[in-house]
């Protein structure tokens, strides 16, 4: 070989088996290529499968029992799993395995026409030896001769079946590929189809699904009640004022509070209520009416300032804790405003025992109203729960009317409203 690429011995040619090895080599990078993008292609399809129904089994957790389609999701998701596994098991069975096949002629095949490419070698350099026995004939052998026409025979047969057979084998090959793509293709088209098809059907499905949901919960149907209840009050503050705004329905002022209507209440230290005046004002405002002033007299019509703040503020009355310190009355037809104010002068430790109790607490105090926390500062409890009353940690977080204390028994910390407990 060494001496054809100089020139010095002729190199057997063969054009015809040069252009099938031309298409061989050709055809062997197309399904090197084939091979290596479908393999791909198959990883991100399980990759996608699997996060299907990863995504799917989170629907199908978010997915509250009550809500209308709840079952019908569950089974059109699991109908989409079955889809996505058949679709996964023909591609890896009716695709790769035939890919995988077609693709492993190559290597075996390459291996056949390097042999012939040796052979091709050994032909040559047997056909150059022969050649140069019989060029010199003063010292010719006849047994060298003979030898050498023996080793050319034998290397001509070798290399000519091979170069036969791959004549064959190499056009056939590469005639082999249409047949395969179209079968191949085939196949992974319609598993394909069948899949998009039968999966859209499903998200289908679950479209209808969320559009029924959509239209109940328009109607309302999953819409949660607000609770009218009302929330268990705060202390109020220390000075409080309480304005009463009366809107008649004439110049003069008529009628009496009627006690069975319902009171609006707020926790803000000023409120106002819109509505019919006692008969009390109504006297106020017009001095002239006798019978608005009997009516006032009298013991039914009369509403004590105690009870009324009581009222609207829905809060326990303790005795000593606040007191009136002054009240206005303007007279008018429009409106009538009464302002009470509080100040808070109770002293919740006044009859407290303070002996032997633990370090840090100054005393104690028994619950006489349930309290509810309203925020995270703040210490629920039951009527009857003992409570340790400490120092606060920082004296300026300190409110009046609020105590900080430890429940007992399961030492919750936070502040309370005092006038919902008494000492002991």
């Amino acid at each position: 070989q060494f001496l054809q690429n100089l020139g010095k011995v002729d190199r057997t040619a063969d054009d015809i088996f040069d252009e099938h090895l031309q298409n061989f080599t050709r055809q062997q990078n197309s399904a090197n290529r084939l091979q290596k993008e479908f393999n791909n292609y198959i990883r991100c399809v399980r990759a996608v499968q699997a996060a299907s129904k990863t995504l799917m089994d989170s629907l199908n957790e978010i997915y509250e029992s009550q809500w209308t389609g709840h079952d019908l999701l569950y089974v059109q998701a699991q109908s989409l799993d079955m889809l996505w596994q058949d679709f996964t098991h023909k591609l890896a069975d009716q695709v790769l395995v035939p890919l995988n096949t077609y693709q492993s002629q190559f290597p075996e095949m390459r291996k056949k026409v390097d042999k012939r490419g040796r052979k091709l070698v050994d032909y040559d350099s047997q056909r150059h030896n022969f050649q140069s026995l019989q060029g010199n004939p003063k010292k010719r052998d006849e047994l060298k001769v003979s030898r050498g026409k023996e080793l050319l025979e034998e290397a001509k047969r070798t290399y000519e079946q091979l170069n036969s057979e791959l004549h064959d084998e190499l056009p056939a090959l590469y005639d082999s590929r249409v047949l395969f793509l179209v079968t191949n293709l085939q196949t992974l088209f319609a598993a394909e189809q069948v899949f998009h098809t039968e999966s859209s059907k499903v998200y289908s499905e679950l479209e209808a699904i969320v559009d029924k949901l959509a239209n109940e919960s328009q109607r309302g149907s999953y819409t949660l009640k607000k609770n009218t209840e009302p929330q268990s009050p705060k202390s109020p503050n220390a000075n409080s004022s309480l304005i009463i705004n009366t809107q008649p329905a004439q110049n003069n002022i008529s009628g009496a509070l009627d006690d069975t209507a319902p009171v609006a209440r707020d926790t803000s230290p000023t409120t106002q209520i819109n509505g019919n005046a006692n008969s009390n004002a109504n006297s106020n405002a017009n001095s002239n009416d006798n019978s608005l002033n009997n009516q006032d007299a009298s013991p039914q019509n009369a509403v004590a300032p105690s009870k009324r703040v009581e009222e609207l503020y829905d809060i326990p009355v303790v005795s000593n804790a606040n007191k009136i310190t002054g009240r206005s009355m303007t007279n008018g037809a429009d409106s009538i405003v009464l302002e009470a104010e509080y100040e808070n002068a109770a002293n919740f430790s006044t009859g407290a025992t303070t002996d032997n109790l633990p370090p840090g607490v100054l005393y104690r105090v028994k619950a006489t109203y349930k309290y509810s926390r309203e925020d995270v500062d703040e210490l629920s409890f039951d009527v009857g729960e003992i409570i340790r009353v400490v120092e606060y940690d920082d004296p300026e977080e300190q409110e009046e009317g609020w105590l900080m204390g430890i429940k007992e028994g399961t030492n919750e910390k936070g502040m309370f409203p005092g006038n919902f407990t008494k000492p002991l």
